[in-house]
């Protein structure tokens, strides 16, 4: 998961700078279609798939691609356009507590108070972001474009990782798979955009060949095993690594971090945190140890 995280936070930080030479649907379009070219060789010889089970879940591999791979990248690249990539990764750091709120209503998994507040105080600092710490205004600014496009990529993972928790394909199969639905999906589309590829730069280029590579084969295919092997809501708290990466790296390359980022960034780990559940965990266990000295 720590690896998969770093290769997000330079998606975002590629995806902000190739935005401008390549349209959001022919970035997606590109990079998923050769990273479908790794991704289903890998998965047939290190996987040995029944294809009876693709053919059973079909339907929500087809999902997963649309929401996961096909929407999401979509709308991320396009809200690069707008917003800068360190606003980006800091908005969607709102991730875990969506996740962890949708396993609750969709799959039944507790969330206690502790969790619950947690959520509100992500959101607290998800706004703060966007109102730039105007919150009495929150109802009457006009928002950045390209943070409401975040907000909608934190729900469309959302539904992406749920999906994905539970199916019975292989980790590398299902994201093959999803990812060969998602191109077929983007073919007709693709074609058809007002702006394709424009006087593309060797930057661009590196930039294209790390999306394919880091960003799409191998962050998906670790974050689908990671989900299997630790469930939907400790991979969540994962993603927190994300934005810190993102922040990290943009420090390095020379952009400038605003104040409000930074403090709506805190309240959001803060409240992710709560969300976690590694508070009520060590309530828990502070509760058994006295327990256990009483005896």
């Amino acid at each position: 998961m720590i690896l998969a995280n770093l290769f997000w936070a330079g998606n975002f930080l590629f995806g902000s700078l190739i935005v401008n030479e390549i349209s959001p649907f022919w970035i997606t379009f590109l990079r998923w279609t050769l990273a479908a070219v790794l991704l289903l060789p890998t998965a047939y010889f290190f996987e040995k798939p029944h294809w009876s089970t693709i053919k059973n879940e079909w339907f929500y591999l087809a999902l997963m691609g649309v929401l996961g791979i096909a929407g999401y990248n979509i709308i991320l690249m396009a809200a690069l356009e707008y917003t800068s990539a360190a606003n980006a990764a800091v908005v969607s750091a709102l991730n875990p507590g969506i996740i962890v709120l949708f396993s609750f209503i969709f799959l039944g998994e507790k969330l206690s108070k502790l969790q619950f507040s947690g959520l509100i105080i992500s959101i607290f600092g998800v706004m703060v972001i966007l109102t730039k710490g105007n919150i009495n205004d929150f109802f009457l600014i006009s928002y950045n474009k390209g943070d409401l496009f975040i907000i909608i990529t934190v729900v469309l993972w959302t539904f992406y990782s749920i999906i994905g928790k539970k199916l019975t394909t292989p980790p590398i199969t299902a994201t093959a798979v999803s990812t060969l639905f998602s191109v077929l999906l983007l073919l007709p589309f693709t074609f058809v955009v007002d702006r394709g590829i424009s006087n593309v730069s060797p930057l661009s280029i590196i930039g294209l060949i790390y999306m394919v590579i880091f960003s799409s084969v191998l962050s998906t295919v670790l974050w689908n095993i990671s989900v299997r092997g630790i469930g939907v809501n400790k991979s969540g708290i994962s993603m927190n690594l994300t934005p810190f990466f993102t922040v990290l790296l943009t420090i390095v390359l020379g952009e400038e971090i605003i104040k409000e980022q930074i403090i709506g960034g805190i309240f959001v780990l803060f409240g992710v945190y709560l969300t976690s559940g590694l508070l009520d965990q060590r309530f828990k266990i502070m509760k058994e140890n006295k327990q256990m000295q009483k005896y």
